[in-house]
C-alpha cells in the first residue's frame, strides 16, 4: 500500500518565506562593516610605507618601509611614543576601573534600596546623559585650574570617574540579573549588605561590568579634548594628543606623516585585542541567559 504524503502545513511554510527578509540586515552589516573597516586598512597598508612611496603608490598598495617606520618612531625624541603609550594605558585604565567600581556600586544601590530621592538622582542621571563633554570640558579646566590641579595626570584621571550613562547601564543591568528574592534570601540568612553585594551581585554584574569597563576604555583611549586642554607638558599627553602634535610639527616635516600613520596604526592594536579577550564575558552572560530562558 503506498504512503499517502502529507500535505506540508502553513507552520512549515512560514519560515521558507521569510527566510528572504534575512539578506536586508545581512547586507546593512556588511556595508557597516566596510566603511568602519575601510580607514583600519588604509592605515595598515599606508604604514608599511616609506617616505618615497607613501605619496607616489597606489592608496592599497603595500610598501616597503614598516620596520624602518616602527624605528624612526621608537628613536623619535629619545622613545617619547612609549611615554605617550603610558601615559594612555594610566588614563584608560585607571580611569576606566575607576568608573566601573562606581558605576557599578551607584548603579546597583539605585536599583536595589529605595531611599528619599533616588528618583530626582535618577533624573538627574538622565539629564547628564544629554550634556555633552565638550561642553563641560573648559568648566572642568577652571575648576581644576582653580585647585591647583591642572597639567597634572588627576585633572584627566578624575572627569572620566563620573560617567553618567555608565550608571544608567548599571542599574538597567541590576536591575534584570539580580532577583529581588535572591537578596531576601541572603538577608535571611544573616548576610550583610555588603556581604551580599560582594558575594551574590558582584558575580551575577560581571557581564555588566566588563561592558562598562569596555566603553570606557575605549572612551578614554580616543579622548582628544579633554587632555589636550588639561595638559600642557607633553610629557604627559596621551597618544591622541601626542601624535596630534607630530601632524602639526608634519605641515613643516612631511616625514613625520610616516610617523604618524605608524603611531595610529600601534594604537589600535590594545584596543582590538582587549576587545578580543573581553569576549568571553558575554558569551557567559549569553549563555547563562539561554538556559535560564
Amino acid at each position: 500500500m503506498a504512503a499517502t504524503a502529507l500535505p506540508r502545513t502553513r507552520g512549515h511554510a512560514r519560515p521558507s518565506a521569510r527566510r528572504p527578509l534575512g539578506i536586508v540586515p545581512t547586507g546593512v552589516l556588511v556595508l557597516g562593516a566596510i566603511y568602519t573597516l575601510f580607514p583600519v586598512s588604509w592605515v595598515v597598508v599606508a604604514a608599511t610605507k616609506s617616505k618615497a612611496e607613501l605619496f607616489s603608490t597606489s592608496t592599497f598598495a603595500p610598501g616597503t618601509g614598516l620596520l624602518s617606520n616602527l624605528a624612526d618612531l621608537f628613536a623619535y625624541r629619545d622613545g617619547v611614543f612609549w611615554l605617550w603609550l603610558l601615559n594612555t594605558v594610566l588614563y584608560a585604565g585607571g580611569g576606566a576601573v575607576l568608573s566601573t567600581a562606581v558605576s557599578t556600586i551607584s548603579g546597583y544601590t539605585l536599583a536595589k534600596y529605595s531611599f528619599p530621592g533616588r528618583g530626582l538622582i535618577f533624573n538627574l542621571l538622565i539629564g547628564g546623559i544629554l550634556v555633552p563633554s565638550v561642553v563641560l570640558a573648559i568648566p572642568q579646566y577652571l575648576l581644576f585650574s582653580k585647585a591647583g590641579l591642572a597639567d597634572t595626570y588627576w585633572s584627566v584621571l578624575l572627569p572620566q570617574i563620573l560617567h553618567p550613562y555608565s550608571i544608567y547601564l548599571a542599574r538597567i543591568y541590576s536591575q534584570a540579573a539580580i532577583p529581588g528574592s535572591l537578596l531576601e534570601a541572603g538577608r535571611l540568612d544573616g548576610a550583610g549588605e555588603w556581604r551580599l553585594f560582594r558575594q551574590v551581585a558582584l558575580p551575577l554584574l560581571t557581564p555588566g561590568m566588563a561592558t562598562i569597563f569596555l566603553f570606557q576604555f575605549v572612551a578614554i583611549w580616543n579622548n582628544f579634548l579633554l587632555p589636550f586642554i588639561m595638559l600642557g607638558d607633553d610629557h604627559r599627553f596621551p597618544l591622541t594628543v601626542g601624535l596630534y602634535t607630530l601632524l602639526a610639527a608634519g605641515a613643516n616635516q612631511p616625514s613625520l606623516y610616516n610617523l604618524i600613520i605608524t603611531g595610529t596604526m600601534l594604537s589600535l592594536i590594545p584596543l582590538i585585542a582587549l576587545f578580543l579577550t573581553m569576549q568571553r564575558y558575554w558569551r557567559t552572560d549569553l549563555s547563562g541567559g539561554a538556559v535560564k530562558s
